[in-house]
């Protein structure tokens, strides 16, 4: 059976930057369940997959605006500390989370110098291309509760 939308699949993956450096790997948890266009992927990766068969292997390199999208200086601000709680310990490389106009953001802290503390709202592998590996271990149709729910039951979540 092959990928389609709105048939419910299982992949392992392995994700590289450009370095080669490992940033992620479904190897350690077990493979990631999902449903086909959705919207549960990013675009990028969402598209390598259609088509594709149980026990196919293949890698994928996502352009950053077929994944988390290119890098954004707009997204970029200071905030005065008095913004934080007192008894809040901040530090760079910490992550909150923001009411926006667009509702809620996770913003990462990325400089604290004396009172001002630099926020970045863009994805941390925003401007980065990605660099998959994968397997498809599953392809089935999906059950009317998964595509009323919108993800895979796979008997230990729901």
């Amino acid at each position: 059976m092959k990928i389609e939308n709105n048939r419910a699949v299982q992949i392992h993956y392995t994700l590289k930057d450009d370095q080669g450096e490992i940033l992620d790997s479904s190897m350690d948890r077990g493979p990631l369940p999902y449903i086909h266009g959705v919207g549960a992927l990013i675009p990028g990766l969402e598209s390598e997959l259609l088509g594709k068969e149980a026990g196919e292997k293949f890698t994928a390199v996502i352009a950053p605006e077929n994944g988390y999208g290119e890098y954004d200086e707009g997204y970029v601000f200071q905030v005065g500390a008095s913004e934080f709680e007192e008894d809040d310990e901040i530090e760079v490389g910490m992550q909150i989370q923001l009411d926006t106009e667009n509702g809620p953001s996770i913003a990462t802290i990325t400089k604290i110098e004396g009172e001002e503390v630099t926020l970045d709202l863009n994805h941390p592998l925003a401007g980065v291309s990605l660099h998959f590996d994968v397997e498809v271990i599953e392809v089935r149709e999906a059950t009317k509760e998964e595509l009323d729910h919108g993800h895979v039951h796979d008997g230990h979540q729901h």
